[in-house]
């Protein structure tokens, strides 16, 4: 690419609407564009990379056995309402409807249609295994965009699915597939874990994300100092310990103006931890009231698949007035509500709870001391507490989830009637696998995790352009004319190189190098009187090396 004759423009300052390392950097390389909230133009030099991206996908795709094809984006809303997501999806999902009236939706996810193509082909249990994939945008209507690509309504993603007759044949499907997603995130260079996920809208048996690690991730990983353990904090079990105090009397105690658990553990000189706070929940229009320990946060996501519930909010008054319930004072002591107490509470002793009277607190409460409807694991983990599977100390890290698994077992094939017949002649459902990548959040990723003060340091298989050329004087014809030879012999040889023939300071051309990420930078100047060129490589220092041998040289790091 002759940048006198493309499109090329880069930025000096910050991009003030953009709120991470990553969419600064690739919207100041122009790479990126947002064009609204949560929508971004990908402009030519993104989309080299994203291209690079996608081809690694694709090449590990293909290994795996599994055939590329493309579905619509348009969809009719029926399929979404027949396996039963539409509501799962609500406002997220974008919807319209055509002159007709008939109602479709912008596809956020294509298992209903990928099930749809499998049962033209499924007839029976010799028709199984086999596998699909495509590239392609997807829509979501989400309630905060940020971080760039990170956080997008619309997005590129790649998606497969397998299809098998048995769990056990999901199994063998599902191994593959993870193999291949790791061998696509060691090829980006990605530094990630593998963690245990919630498998939330989706549903299934299984889900494992692949979390790029990064100071900004979204989501938070758990990780142990003694094992391997990596979860995502929605589903990493919290391990307590017994309390082996022994039991006191209950007493009701006046606690004047304090509604808060701190103004309630400050007032009673006690810890947090000795402290049971309520938290006053609307499920499905019902008050539900949970208990968990002063120091904890709910997880919103256990408390959904313990109840089987698509949404929590909290209570508004009039739904509290329909108990005995009092803000700030609530406990499961004669609670007239649906009460769910957190499996810790359960091993807690002589602890302090809202007495449902305002301006008082029982302490020294103990679970015999109360009645509730349903008990289990509905808190984050907290650093410091116990890993599950070595009783090491958990730590935290930040992650951008890049890819994911699912075992999605029958669920989309009992509600879309994607059977087969067994070896018996009996209709079976078919075993489902989805499996996705977001190529454009792994560019992010990619910039989070290379980025300095100076530019993107990507990998050298994933620049937009291995090399760049750099004319210091558009002036010097021998400059331009060495260049140019350069520039053709390097491009005959298959390699990505740019000539920077502008009319620019060569401070202005260096900047810009190192702005969008060129790992390898040929400076031709003044040298060429001594059949020299400058080469440097990323963050090296810079060498002189002769006209007739920087193309070899250059080549033979390129293949490194």
């Amino acid at each position: 690419m002759r940048l006198s004759q493309n499109y090329f423009y880069t930025l000096r300052e910050n991009v003030k609407d953009e709120d991470s390392i990553s969419s600064n950097l690739l919207a100041r390389a122009g790479m990126i564009k947002k064009n609204s909230a949560g929508v971004y133009m990908i402009l030519p030099l993104g989309l080299k990379v994203l291209h690079k991206i996608e081809a690694i996908i694709r090449d590990e795709m293909d290994k795996s056995g599994a055939q590329e094809l493309l579905m619509p984006a348009l969809i009719p809303e029926d399929v979404y309402i027949t396996s039963g997501r539409r509501e799962g999806f609500g406002d997220s999902m974008f919807s319209l409807n055509d002159r007709k009236g008939q109602k479709y939706v912008l596809g956020p996810t294509h298992e209903e249609l990928f099930a749809v193509a499998a049962k033209m082909k499924i007839q029976s249990y010799k028709d199984m295994p086999f596998s699909l994939y495509q590239i392609q945008t997807k829509f979501r209507d989400e309630p905060r965009p940020r971080y760039g690509l990170i956080r997008v309504r619309e997005f590129i993603m790649k998606d497969a699915y397998t299809f098998d007759a048995d769990e056990e044949g999901l199994d063998i499907a599902y191994q593959k597939q993870f193999n291949a997603y790791k061998n696509i995130m060691d090829r980006l260079h990605l530094d990630y874990k593998i963690v245990r996920a919630d498998t939330g809208v989706m549903g299934g048996l299984l889900s494992e994300e692949f979390q790029a690690i990064t100071p900004l991730g979204e989501d938070t990983i758990v990780l142990c100092d003694s094992c391997d353990y990596a979860s995502n904090i929605e589903v990493s079990k919290c391990i307590s310990v017994e309390d082996k105090e022994e039991e006191k009397e209950k007493e009701c105690v006046a606690t004047p103006n304090c509604e808060t658990i701190e103004e309630v553990a400050n007032y009673l000189n006690v810890p947090q931890t000795k402290c049971v706070k309520a938290m006053l929940m609307n499920v499905n229009n019902e008050l539900v009231v949970l208990f968990i320990r002063g120091d904890r946060e709910l997880n919103e996501s256990k408390v959904l698949k313990l109840l089987n519930a698509n949404e929590i909010n909290f209570a508004d008054d009039a739904l509290i007035q329909s108990s005995n319930a009092v803000a700030g004072f609530t406990g499961p002591i004669d609670l007239n509500a649906k009460i769910i107490v957190d499996e810790e509470v359960l091993k807690m002793k002589n602890f302090v709870c809202g007495a449902n009277k305002e301006g008082y607190h029982y302490i020294n409460v103990n679970p015999k001391d109360f009645k509730y409807d349903l008990s289990g694991d509905i808190v984050s983990v907290i650093e410091g507490d116990l890993c599950p599977n070595c009783n090491g100390k958990l730590h935290f890290a930040h992650g951008i989830e890049v890819g994911n698994t699912f075992k999605l077992g029958t669920k989309y094939s009992e509600a879309l009637d994607l059977k087969y017949l067994d070896k018996n002649n009996q209709l079976q459902p078919v075993w489902m696998g989805s499996y996705g990548i977001g190529p454009a959040r792994a560019m992010a990723a990619l910039a989070e995790q290379n980025a300095d003060e100076n530019g993107i340091r990507w990998p050298k298989e994933l620049a937009p352009y291995q090399v760049a050329i750099v004319i210091i004087s558009m002036k010097d014809e021998n400059q331009i004319k060495v260049a140019e030879d350069l520039y053709e012999q390097l491009k005959s040889q298959g390699i990505d190189v740019m000539l920077d023939d502008r009319d620019e300071r060569p401070g202005v051309k260096f900047k810009d190098m190192e702005l969008i990420g060129i790992p390898f930078r040929i400076t031709v100047g003044k040298g060429i009187a001594d059949g020299v060129v400058e080469l440097k490589e990323g963050m090296n220092d810079k060498e002189d090396i002769s006209v007739s041998e920087i193309v070899d040289k250059v080549i033979s790091k390129i293949k490194e």
